[in-house]
């Protein structure tokens, strides 16, 4: 497209969702179905944070960082949720541009804060497994407060560079995105201008935030497992496993749907299978967690019946 052509389009004030719109018919269903996953997202992850700060059993480095992990996923799911359920009601289903630059940077903040969130974890079973004498100085508490702020500040740099190139973007129309929220590669679709820049910084991005820390996870519990290998006893085996099984099953099931979500092919995909990829990676992924925590970690277990005791009877309850 030429200057001259760049400058007779008009520019784009406002984008138009077409995520969910082939089916105007169950808009209502919709909302119940996802205002009931954001409830229970909410519910869920608020619950681990309480008990992590209430229960004098979890005041360990691992329920420390399973606490920010669960702040994360309220975060990740108030940035989009709540824009879908108010679309819902709505025949044109729209967001302004700043709100789409919004969306954006807090998507990607805490995409790319939970990638490093989730290698700072693992390399905590780390320590405990492999070097279990070293553990209380390799994770004390100024170790830990340092490597949850540099997840955070990972994922805000990538998220500010990401948002500021987004932002230099020349976006003449059509102003139709084929998705439930605003993220890069599908604004990137939009511009009528050069997108190489913002191309190769996302590849650079993709492998630095994404792939080494998934990368740096694998190899973490590949170390694990050899170490839980050795150990003599069946008992002790099980016993090291289940303090990394939880963990390990919610890195899994977040680098599965990333994986599936971002890096397969877009033809031959209808617009209701995107959506429901997504879904899984950005509302499902975040109400998982919890769950997951919940059913397999005896700690948190054990913590979440005595908050659900303190609140049922009158005289336990701390005012």
């Amino acid at each position: 497209m030429t200057p001259l052509e760049m400058n007779n389009q008009t520019d784009v004030t406002e984008f138009i969702f077409l995520g969910f719109s082939n089916h105007p018919k169950l808009q209502g269903l919709f909302f119940l179905v996802f205002l009931l996953i954001y409830l229970t997202t909410l519910l869920g992850n608020m619950l681990i944070i309480t008990a992590t700060r209430v229960s004098p059993a979890l005041h360990t480095p691992m329920y420390y960082f399973l606490s920010n992990l669960s702040f994360l996923d309220i975060c990740y799911t108030s940035t989009t949720i709540p824009v879908m359920l108010v679309n819902f009601f709505r025949e044109t289903k729209t967001i302004s541009y700043e709100g789409c630059l919004s969306q954006i940077f807090f998507l990607v903040t805490c995409a790319g804060t939970e990638c490093v969130l989730l290698a700072t974890m693992a390399y905590d079973r780390y320590v405990a497994i492999c070097h279990p004498l070293q553990y209380p100085v390799l994770m004390r508490v100024k170790v830990c407060i340092f490597l949850v702020t540099g997840s955070w500040l990972c994922g805000l740099v990538n998220s500010v560079t990401h948002t500021v190139l987004a932002a230099t973007l020349t976006l003449c129309g059509p102003n139709q995105i084929s998705h439930f929220l605003c993220d890069i590669p599908l604004l990137l679709k939009l511009s009528c201008s050069d997108t190489s820049l913002n191309e190769s910084v996302l590849h650079v991005a993709s492998a630095t935030i994404g792939l080494s820390p998934c990368l740096f996870t694998g190899v973490s519990y590949i170390l694990i497992i050899s170490s839980i290998l050795r150990i003599p006893s069946a008992q002790g085996r099980s016993k090291a496993f289940s303090t990394c099984a939880s963990h390990l099953t919610v890195v899994v099931v977040f680098y599965g749907t990333a994986n599936f979500n971002y890096d397969r092919p877009r033809e031959g995909y209808s617009l209701d299978m995107d959506i429901l990829v997504s879904v899984l990676f950005c509302v499902m992924t975040p109400m998982l967690n919890p769950i997951i925590y919940s059913l397999r970690n005896k700690e948190v277990k054990g913590a979440l019946r005595k908050l659900a005791a303190g609140y049922m009877i009158p005289g336990n309850i701390n005012v």
